[in-house]
């Protein structure tokens, strides 16, 4: 259940122990499964699911999107020197920029980087099917407490968010929305879920699934993320550890051993009844998922550690009627973006695996006819210096996301793409640190009201919603949803 107010609207720093507690974690867990009947009874009868990978370390993604036409292209070459791509390779066509072709969006002309071949298409519709394009831009958006111009930033006349330039803060902004400051111990889907697992899931199984281990994303108030890895649930028996038996196997049989037994003690037996409930909990799941014939979309994902994540992931959407998530958030990490030296050959490696991953993770969606239901979203620490530090780029601040799936108006580019001269009016001053225009939150809140975040409860998950976009609107904060899937 959700804080009610006021309390919910006071919900910084609050359950920071009780979050981490094994006895919150079990009741949790016991809480969503026993409230099942109840909730399929008010559930949806439809099936939405929100995908997060994100980019650790600091995406430099002004080398993801870069405008094409001559005008801007020069101006993005003299600022970013050495590390600029071209539109046309002299010598090698295999680097030069791949064309995306705009329908509707800014009207600009982009193009991307040349390792993402499957990002092209899927930009510009699939299979060369226009009808079907399925990737969108979202520009120049970053972690804001609200709209900030250079003036201010300089001058410090409005907050801004805190420690801009560091990882550990901005990861922590981007899972939390909340970049004032202060200590959070959840995240806005762990909050959405607060809002929405009681009444529209009917089934134990956490609404919010990570395949990377834990997050502060998927955290809430009084839900949490159930972990699991590409090969299904993290087991607290062992099981699957075969002869001759293994210590992590022996040490779980006595667990298993130990919850079994009656206790006199009302506190020992409650433990112990809520441990049993969470490892039946794990076990259902991993069945579920084992039983799972994949071999329909399984020749789409290239054999790499990125791939079968998504592999995973989209398991687990198939998965998710038969386990009642008429709602579901999955969390998927790419790590060692931190690109302060060897920017380009790094990259290119690195975008030709994400490309790879994220089509194929689509295309087994449609192949699956649940490409109407499934947004995924990137997400990354910040954006980075235009300027070259020689080899490498510099943490900086607003940067380029991507949005895919069948809800989304692909083929565009949303936001405002910045004037990325240095020195700019969008330019803090320091090498071409980006001020962003798009808020995290303003991204975030388009996405929840497709999930199905009430207006009233969006305050909640997002406290700074209010500073860029009005909840009870009729009109989208960035329009990149088509008409009719959202309320």
């Amino acid at each position: 259940m959700k804080p009610t107010s006021p309390t919910r609207r006071r919900f910084l720093g609050q359950s920071a122990c009780a979050a981490l507690s094994s006895v919150s974690i079990l009741n949790t867990l016991l809480n969503l499964k026993m409230a099942g009947t109840a909730a399929a009874q008010q559930a949806p009868t439809d099936y939405r699911t929100l995908v997060c990978i994100f980019l650790h370390g600091g995406n430099d993604s002004f080398n993801w999107l870069v405008p094409r036409d001559a005008a801007r292209h020069a101006i993005y070459s003299t600022s970013r020197g050495n590390l600029a791509l071209p539109v046309t390779h002299p010598t090698n066509p295999a680097l030069n920029l791949r064309e995306l072709n705009q329908d509707g969006g800014d009207g600009q002309l982009y193009g991307i980087h040349p390792s993402c071949a499957g990002l092209q298409e899927m930009f510009n519709g699939l299979g060369g099917d226009t009808a079907k394009r399925r990737a969108a831009f979202i520009s120049n958006i970053g972690t804001l407490i609200q709209p900030v111009t250079k003036a201010q930033y300089l001058a410090e006349s409005v907050p801004l968010p805190r420690a801009l330039y560091s990882h550990s803060d901005q990861i922590d902004q981007w899972q939390t929305s909340v970049p004032q400051g202060m200590t959070q111990l959840s995240g806005w889907a762990g909050r959405a879920a607060d809002v929405l697992h009681s009444t529209v899931n009917g089934n134990g199984v956490a609404m919010n699934i990570s395949l990377n281990g834990n997050n502060l994303l998927q955290v809430g108030n009084s839900t949490t993320q159930f972990v699991v890895t590409d090969r299904g649930a993290l087991t607290f028996t062992g099981s699957e550890v075969t002869e001759p038996l293994h210590p992590l196997q022996l040490k779980n049989t006595a667990h298993r051993s130990i919850i079994e037994q009656s206790y006199g003690n009302l506190m020992q037996q409650s433990f112990a009844g809520l441990t049993k409930s969470s490892i039946e909990l794990q076990e259902f799941f991993l069945e579920q998922f084992n039983s799972y014939d994949d071999s329909a979309i399984s020749s789409f994902f290239p054999n790499n550690w990125l791939a079968q994540q998504f592999r995973a992931a989209a398991k687990m959407i198939a998965l998710r009627q038969g386990l009642g998530l008429h709602r579901q958030t999955l969390f998927l990490s790419f790590g060692g973006w931190d690109h302060h030296d060897e920017l380009i050959n790094n990259q290119a490696g690195m975008m030709s695996l994400l490309s790879a991953a994220l089509t194929a993770f689509q295309r087994a969606l449609d192949q699956l006819t649940v490409q109407d239901s499934v947004i995924t979203f990137s997400a990354s620490d910040f954006g980075r210096t235009l300027r070259s530090n020689g080899n490498g780029t510099d943490h900086a601040w607003g940067g380029n996301a991507l949005v895919m799936g069948g809800p989304v108006r692909g083929g565009r580019i949303y936001g405002s793409y910045p004037d990325i001269m240095l020195e700019s009016n969008d330019d803090t001053g320091y090498g071409g640190r980006i001020i962003p225009t798009t808020s995290v939150d303003a991204f975030f809140a388009e996405m929840l009201r497709w999930f199905g975040v009430p207006a009233g409860d969006m305050d909640y998950v997002l406290p700074n919603i209010a500073n860029f976009y009005n909840v009870a609107s009729s009109i989208l904060p960035i329009g990149f949803l088509k008409p009719g899937t959202w309320t």
